[in-house]
């Protein structure tokens, strides 16, 4: 194994010089630092009616859904959160999976194959990315937002007669902007092409989303995927579309048909989320009006979405101050190469509501003064 060594220390030491190295932190239960690095955007991970209704699916269905949803594993459970989500997000049908990760395999990996033509937006999630590898599609990378590249694309695909989508995030992880939807889904009708979306930066931030916002729910050539580990604070991921959408995907979708079912802890926390977000639109109120105020505060442009981008000049820079920020007991999130599409290094901080007002006030103060010392 002489070879593999060589070859895994040497990549080893090339992560370092680039000041790309990654290591896994544990935190403990009670940690005291104030979190603005994670994805609980509207602070219900830890809700005691969410997190009772994980512990009470755990102690009635078990630890795990002990098998795939095709065998066994699927649970009322799964039936009712499925149909709650549908209905908030305007959708037909939905598909709930073990992670949002597996539910952009699904989606993409189900409907594209080697006659299709994907036009994918620069920027999308890794997760849709290696959908396309997977599926073997014909791939068109178009620049960001770019609805020229978008139109080309889709008039190639026509000529050829393949059959055409294009994927896109509602609001984009990274720069934090929205995706021109009603343009796409206008050119994707006319040229008869399917629009996926990915909501999971749009999803409660955004109420349903911005599809649904923007009177695009429901509509057959846009299919919406979504997580469950953002806004609602538990895990998982969902498909929502069509009924004939949905049933093509239990019967082909690779990622739905050989994974273990949702847990029943999460499936149910991802409906309590929801139910609670349906019942407290204030919460959505608190985080866009917080990036609001902490982008005012550092003179940048706010974000469409719950999370605030931040360049900085280099990856050390970036690890620095993420480093600073810990040390005055702070935690934000850290983007780097190869998770940044423009490969521009940038602090990640989210605006939460589940952050206390008086940490809040602590979090903006501190940010200010770190970024004029280490930007």
């Amino acid at each position: 194994m002489t070879q593999w060594s060589d070859w895994l220390t040497a990549q080893a030491e090339a992560r370092d010089r680039a000041g790309l190295t990654r290591r896994l932190r544990s935190r403990p239960v009670d940690d005291p630092t104030i979190d603005l690095a994670g994805n609980d955007y509207l602070g219900l991970a830890r809700d005691p009616a969410v997190t009772r209704a994980a512990a009470d699916a755990a102690l009635a269905w078990g630890a795990g859904a002990a098998s795939s949803r095709l065998v066994t594993g699927t649970l009322d459970l799964h039936a009712e959160l499925e149909s709650e989500l549908a209905e908030y997000l305007g959708q037909p049908a939905a598909l709930v999976l073990s992670t949002g990760y597996q539910a952009n395999l699904a989606v993409v990996t189900a409907l594209a194959d080697r006659t299709t033509h994907v036009l994918s937006d620069a920027h999308i999630h890794a997760s849709l990315v290696d959908a396309v590898r997977l599926s073997r599609a014909q791939l068109t990378v178009v620049p960001h937002s770019d609805i020229g590249a978008v139109v080309t694309g889709l008039e190639a695909a026509a000529a050829a007669g393949e059959r055409a989508m294009v994927l896109v995030e509602s609001v984009y992880s990274v720069l934090g902007d929205a995706a021109p939807l009603r343009k796409l889904a206008s050119l994707c009708l006319e040229y008869d092409a399917l629009l996926i979306v990915d909501e999971a930066h749009g999803l409660g931030v955004h109420g349903p989303g911005l599809v649904a916002s923007l009177e695009l729910a429901g509509l057959p050539h846009v299919v919406v995927t979504a997580t469950l580990s953002k806004s609602l604070g538990a895990q998982g991921g969902a498909v929502l579309g069509s009924v004939a959408l949905r049933e093509h995907l239990v019967n082909r979708a690779r990622p739905f048909i050989f994974d273990t079912a949702l847990a029943p802890a999460a499936t149910a926390g991802a409906l309590a989320a929801l139910r609670q977000l349906i019942r407290r639109p204030e919460l959505a109120d608190v985080v866009r009006e917080r990036v609001r105020e902490l982008a005012d505060a550092l003179g940048v442009a706010a974000p469409a979405g719950a999370v605030l981008s931040l360049p900085m000049s280099s990856p050390d820079a970036a690890v620095a101050t993420q480093a600073a920020a810990a040390s005055l007991g702070l935690r934000v999130g850290c983007f780097r190469p190869p998770s940044v599409p423009d490969g521009i290094s940038r602090l990640r901080v989210t605006a939460s509501a589940g952050v206390g007002e008086e940490d809040w006030r602590r979090a903006v103060v501190t940010l200010v003064d770190l970024m004029k010392e280490h930007q």
